[in-house]
């Protein structure tokens, strides 16, 4: 396998991982128990989604629509971002038979708590989801475990292999590790707190914690600016696959830039050259405003944008600086964007309170 020194890359901004956090993880374990992992949470999945009886209503190229239970679908302290599917996690597009999202979402703190970030896993087939609080364990001067909230907005998420890789905008992205996932036992009574009290563990209600294993760290050269990691998708077509991470710019004049990282198909991280950075095998500054979410689908760019809580969204495809609008392609807000190669169908999710859909369109509409 090439690594990125041995690639034609780009030079302006690269990405660098931290160590890993392993004595932090293992700490958390001897709290909480043998990790349950995505087998144990899908075995314990709580909330309903609701089918959409006529999904075409919801955007001209939606073809399977999903909503989330009625408290999910209203709560202002928590709003969901990105998306990424079994389809991205495995060559047979499924786990143990299931089809299964993952999306994020990050804590308004209207209610005055910030509660960071978590991912909530969706079985399609069952029609049934949880949410699961990350976390950044940290072991303090004597040694003690403490649990941070993943204070990110969490506007995309790729799910490769066994690895979650959630956009941490200037940040770069961080990364957990499904089989880390740990329930937390008992009822939390204090949903508001975040913790480690003695032998009890607060998860802001959270029945489940997945910790951050590491992040990768965005750095620019010298004479650049800084890239954004708004939003991600995984490109698995391309050879070696590529991570795509994009820019969300609302102001005239702010770059829009979108970039593919080749990754390692045995590890599923980044590849890095000599020097220890991941750097991007192509950064096209040819988006489009206030676009939510890429993803490559047969070939050419698809980029979700979102006009407010109120109007449709639409969806441009092509090549970065020549693409084509398809106005009322998707309901309002949509968000992160994720390819499913078999079904030729490209997911997303809108964000807004009461108008919250996980939604299936037909790339072909786009041609």
């Amino acid at each position: 396998m090439s690594t990125a020194s041995e690639m034609p890359y780009v030079e302006g901004v690269h990405l660098q991982r931290t160590d890993e956090n392993v004595r932090e993880i293992a700490a958390l374990a001897e709290l909480l128990g043998e990790p349950a992992g995505l087998g144990g949470l899908l075995a314990d999945l709580k909330y309903r989604v609701r089918r959409a009886r006529v999904p075409r209503l919801l955007g001209r190229a939606v073809r399977e629509a999903w909503r989330w239970d009625d408290y999910d679908e209203r709560d202002e302290q928590w709003y969901p971002q990105g998306i990424s599917t079994s389809a991205d996690a495995s060559d047979t597009e499924d786990v143990d038979g299931r089809r299964v999202l993952v999306t994020t979402w990050y804590s308004t703190g209207r209610d005055g708590t910030k509660r960071g970030s978590r991912v909530t896993f969706v079985d399609l087939d069952a029609g049934t989801y949880r949410h699961v609080l990350l976390v950044s364990p940290v072991l303090d001067e004597d040694g003690r475990l403490v649990l941070r909230p993943m204070n990110i907005h969490a506007g995309g998420i790729v799910w490769a292999g066994p690895y979650l890789h959630v956009a941490a905008t200037s940040r770069g992205f961080v990364t957990a590790r499904v089989d880390d996932i740990m329930r937390v036992p008992g009822d939390d009574d204090h949903p508001d707190r975040l913790g480690v009290d003695g032998t009890a563990v607060h998860s802001f209600g959270h029945r489940y914690v997945l910790p951050v294993r590491f992040t990768h760290q965005a750095f620019t050269d010298e004479g650049h600016e800084k890239l954004r990691y708004s939003f991600m998708s995984l490109d698995r077509s391309s050879d070696p696959p590529a991570l795509v991470a994009g820019e969300y710019a609302l102001r005239a004049g702010a770059t829009t830039r979108l970039a593919r990282y080749p990754l390692d198909p045995t590890t599923w991280q980044l590849s890095t050259g000599d020097d220890g950075f991941s750097r991007p095998l192509a950064l096209d500054d040819g988006g489009v405003r206030q676009m939510q979410g890429a993803v490559i689908a047969a070939g050419r760019f698809h980029v979700s944008v979102s006009h407010g809580p109120w109007m449709p969204g639409s969806v441009y495809a092509g090549r970065p600086g020549s693409m084509r609008r398809r106005r009322c392609a998707l309901p309002m807000g949509p968000e992160d964007l994720s390819y499913w190669p078999s079904t030729d169908r490209i997911w997303s999710l809108t964000e807004h309170p009461r108008r919250r859909w996980i939604v299936a369109m037909e790339r072909a509409w786009f041609r």
